[in-house]
């Protein structure tokens, strides 16, 4: 049972992780790895720094120790010549106590010289730890360098991508459904189609019918009694068209002696 809840915890919480890389902004993840990588790269100085620090203190103690081992090497020198003049002169207590004291300096020569040697040592290490963490202060900083030259980058291509994300939301909501109440081009378009091919075929079927043949008829025997009365109407005007019968030429009326007249080509009758 308890095997089980380990493994529904760690499913949950790898769910929970991907559901949160999925939804979190790029952006923001992005800073938050140069904000990382730059509190690792703070926290790599400091490193660098405590170790050269420990190697300035052991060339400092170093350098002390060299000092205080050449003077009592000076000095325990000093005693066994002064030990040897006081037994020469037979001063048998001066030569005793010089010789003591040069025993004490040869004591603490010793000393001084495994001091020196261990300190000789870990100068040589601390130097090379120093010279590690300096070339390894370097390279991160290049790193560093290089990450924020690709977060620049990643920037640039994050804001493109976004607005070619846009531009596809815009351009595909001209032929996708992009909500119950916004039709989208392509709908009204099918739409108007779909009218417009069934109007046509409305006006065929009509087209096709006995009474649109016995209007079509009707219309062209009006038109025919229009174009007559039109032609009608130019002849009497003079216009041209067809041409009537002229009317027969008439001649004034004259007055003969016995009152009778004539007509036109003709003599009056006795």
């Amino acid at each position: 049972m308890l095997k089980t809840i380990k493994k529904a915890w760690k499913y949950l919480g790898a769910k929970l992780a991907s559901v949160f890389n999925e939804k979190a902004d790029p952006k923001v993840q992005l800073e938050q790895a140069i904000i990382e990588a730059q509190e690792q790269h703070r926290r790599l100085k400091e490193q660098a720094a405590n170790v050269i620090a420990n190697q300035k203190t052991t060339e400092m103690q170093l350098n002390q120790k060299l000092e205080e081992l050449t003077k009592v090497n000076a000095n325990a020198r000093q005693a066994v010549l002064m030990a040897d003049e006081a037994a020469k002169s037979a001063n048998a207590a001066k030569a005793t106590e010089y010789t003591q004291a040069a025993e004490a300096f040869a004591n603490r020569l010793i000393a001084l010289e495994r001091d020196v040697e261990g300190l000789k040592t870990l100068a040589l290490q601390s130097a090379q730890a120093s010279d590690q963490a300096k070339a390894a202060v370097q390279q991160n900083s290049s790193a560093m360098q290089a990450k924020l030259a690709e977060k620049q980058k990643l920037m640039s291509q994050l804001d493109q991508a976004k607005m070619q994300e846009q531009m596809n939301v815009a351009l595909g909501s001209l032929s996708e459904t992009v909500g119950q109440d916004v039709p989208t081009m392509d709908e009204v378009r099918k739409k108007i189609e779909q009218r417009h091919a069934k109007a046509m075929a409305g006006a065929e079927l009509e087209g096709s019918s006995v009474e649109a043949k016995m209007l079509e008829v009707e219309q062209a025997s009006v038109n025919f009694e229009a174009q007559s009365r039109l032609e009608e109407i130019r002849s009497q005007l003079g216009l041209g068209g067809a041409v009537a019968e002229a009317p027969a030429e008439t001649v004034a009326p004259a007055t003969e002696p016995d009152g009778g007249t004539t007509a036109t080509g003709e003599t009056a009758a006795n």
